[in-house]
């Protein structure tokens, strides 16, 4: 009867074993061969995954087709070949008027939070909501001025006169830097670079600019002028110190209005058969303002003003003196759209059945930015309040957005007159409105129970917001967040690993306290890469598991020393050349104080580096198994008597064949071996090594 036999990886060891077994009572031992990425060291193939890479990406080039290509570059074509005019127009069009009902009054809202004239808001939700409904790849997304982007630009710009033509065209040439960079980081397909800031930072980041954008509003409401910043404390010194300039007029026409805007979005979206009256909050504002004015004339409320009429003239930023102070606002205005314009837009398309790729989205952004900047606009992105009206009012496609742009090129064309009398405190209240639901409280709540580290990062970020500034604020945040992506990664998780009771599955002994240990072996499990930055932790904890192991579960030979690492590399998929040389010196170390290394089950990539820099042959391709079993199954076999001397066995193939062919006198099924049911059997003649195998005691 044969068994199958915890092996190790040499091809050849099948036929030596048939050749060194003993004639008897020995039995035959089948070997299971890991697999080696080649043949020879001494030959390695001659590719890398950049090499792999660069193939795969050369050969989907030749395969796309000329329909390929213009999917690639107008993913507008996608949708326009295949649009159902029966099911898909009605909901296009109520959702696009919808919408573009509510985007008037919200961009002259967001121009005047940055600083800019009122015509400037609608200017930037006219040409890029356009040219993004062409270029964009999701078909529910709208763009357009935002709240948190107009404080970004107001903050920067906080140093020039906001009438000045100055302040304007750098507002203008803003757009242009941040298309570019946001085509740039699409067509380059570096849209992963900002994963590694933490959503609690961003939460932090725009529940502070959140209370930072509403006392910026609050002159409107008080009738009297308030200093210009992006910290609270200098915000609230200039609305205490002007509070004998109150007037009521302005404050309670704006409380008012601010209230029915946000019962309406309350029933909005509490009640489906409400849901029109969520967009027409911010119209019903300016209605019921500009019907006031036009009946009351109050004097001491101040009105929007002339308003040019027509369509934005064609134009280029010119004056690129001033690029390299807006360098940072531009990166961070793109990092604002592709954490939560392309969240918001994969979310969508989620819901809607399609797939969206994240760097043609910012592609998409990129080019409605810089078509944008040629007509008067500033920096634009995905609208998380207009996305979400959107949606629910049934848009399917990218038609719906042309429909916004149309009725803002109406409005442009032919209301102007009409948006003289708005009050600044219905355009106020219609921003405060907007940024109440960005003050993420419930995220805070979420956050401690389930991390404190990532509440940490939240309140951290939304502190240094408030009272030091956006950019600072966001420094910190980002700081933080990297600083706890490289602490985790430069200390890993690793684990102890024992055999789970009655199975061949192994675990860490923290979470499973039952599993066995086996004595003169620790099983240690890496959770991570192995690289320069973690390779000092990695071997001051495996020196550790020498020393201190669990000694509750222990099973085998009472041994009072390690013989053997087992280091289970399934989770390490990537091993750089200071791993190699770190794990190097631990075999040195090992090997002085008579210690065996084995690993067990490295990916192709890993074995492939590890038997290009020799460390395969240095600890000897016998030690390298395909499970942590076989890899115990072996070690066990080598673990010595304690009346014997404390010495590693020979481990050239031949003589560690005679050993496994000698040890062990009593047949057992490789159906028991692979189910474990091994611990259930017991033999007289049975080699005390592999006692915890095939005995229930306990040791």
């Amino acid at each position: 009867m044969e068994i199958t036999y915890a092996s190790s990886s040499l091809s050849d060891l099948t036929t030596t074993s048939t050749m060194s077994r003993a004639p008897a009572t020995s039995r035959p031992i089948k070997v299971i061969p890991l697999q080696h990425p080649y043949g020879g060291v001494d030959t390695p193939p001659q590719s890398s995954s950049f090499t792999t890479s660069f193939s795969r990406w050369k050969t989907n080039l030749k395969r796309m087709k000329p329909v390929d290509w213009i999917d690639f570059f107008l993913p507008c074509s996608r949708w326009i070949r295949s649009y159902n005019w029966r099911e898909n127009l009605q909901p296009d069009v109520i959702a696009g008027v919808t919408v573009g009902v509510m985007l008037v009054p919200q961009s002259m809202s967001y121009a005047k939070l940055a600083g800019l004239q009122p015509i400037y808001g609608l200017y930037t939700g006219l040409v890029p909501v356009f040219v993004y409904s062409i270029f964009g790849s999701s078909r529910q997304l709208a763009v357009g001025p935002v709240a948190l982007v107009s404080l970004l630009v107001s903050n920067v710009l906080s140093n020039f006169d906001s009438s000045s033509e100055l302040y304007t065209e750098l507002a203008i040439l803003l757009s242009l830097m941040v298309g570019i960079l946001e085509c740039t980081m699409g067509l380059l397909r570096l849209g992963w670079i900002i994963r590694f800031i933490s959503h609690s930072v961003i939460s932090g980041f725009t529940t502070a600019s959140a209370f930072v954008i509403a006392l910026s509003q609050a002159k409107y409401f008080l009738g009297y002028d308030v200093d210009r910043s992006s910290q609270i404390i200098p915000l609230v010194n200039s609305i205490i110190s002007g509070a004998d300039q109150f007037q009521w007029p302005p404050f309670m026409m704006g409380s008012v209005i601010l209230a029915i805007i946000l019962v309406m979005k309350h029933l909005g979206k509490t009640r489906k058969n409400l849901r029109f009256l969520r967009a027409g909050g911010p119209l019903t504002a300016v209605v019921l303002g500009t019907a006031f004015v036009k009946i009351f004339n109050p004097s001491s409320i101040s009105l929007v003003g002339d308003i040019p009429q027509g369509l934005p003239p064609f134009s280029i930023p010119k004056d690129f003196s001033y690029v390299k102070s807006l360098i940072p606002t531009a990166f961070l205005i793109t990092g604002v759209a592709i954490l939560e314009s392309v969240g918001i837009a994969k979310a969508l398309a989620a819901k809607n059945g399609y797939e969206l790729d994240s760097n043609q989205e910012l592609f998409g952004l990129g080019v409605a930015n810089i078509c944008g900047s040629m007509f008067s606009s500033y920096p634009s992105t995905g609208s998380f309040s207009r996305s979400a009206v959107n949606h629910e009012s049934g848009a399917k496609t990218g038609l719906s957005g042309i429909i916004m742009g149309v009725i803002m090129a109406c409005a442009l064309q032919f209301l102007t007159p009409l948006f003289e009398f708005i009050p600044q405190c219905a355009l106020a209240a219609i921003v405060i409105s907007a940024v109440i639901g960005l003050v993420d409280y419930d995220e805070a709540i979420f956050l401690w129970k389930v991390d404190k580290k990532d509440f940490f990062l939240w309140s951290v970020t939304g502190a240094t917001t408030l009272f030091l500034g956006i950019e600072i604020g966001v420094l910190v945040g980002v700081g933080f967040s990297l600083a706890f992506v490289i602490h985790e990664s430069a200390n890993p998780h690793i684990a102890v690993l024992g055999r789970l009771p009655g199975t061949t599955v192994y675990r860490n002994i923290q979470q499973y306290p039952e599993a066995y240990t086996y004595n003169g072996i620790v099983i240690v499990r890496i959770d991570s890469p192995i690289y320069f930055a973690n390779t000092s932790y990695i071997k001051d904890r495996l020196r550790e598991f020498e020393i201190v192991v669990d000694q509750s579960s222990k099973r085998g030979p009472e041994v009072e020393r390690i013989y053997f690492v087992i280091l289970e590399m399934a989770p390490v998929t990537y091993v750089d050349s200071s791993a190699v040389q770190a794990l190097k010196e631990l075999y040195q170390e090992y090997t002085s104080r008579n210690i065996q290394i084995a690993i067990a089950n490295p990916n192709k990539e890993v074995l492939l580096t590890l038997a290009k820099s020799g460390f395969i042959d240095q600890i000897g391709k016998e030690w390298c198994f395909v499970r942590v079993h076989d890899a115990l199954q072996v070690c066990l076999q080598h673990v010595p008597n304690p009346n014997d001397p404390p010495k590693i066995p020979d481990s050239s193939p031949s003589r560690f064949l005679e050993r496994v062919g000698t040890q062990r006198k009593e047949d057992l099924s490789a159906s028991e071996l692979e189910s474990g049911q091994i611990d259930s059997i017991t033999s007289k003649d049975s080699d005390p090594h592999l006692e915890p195998l095939l005995s229930r005691k306990s040791h």
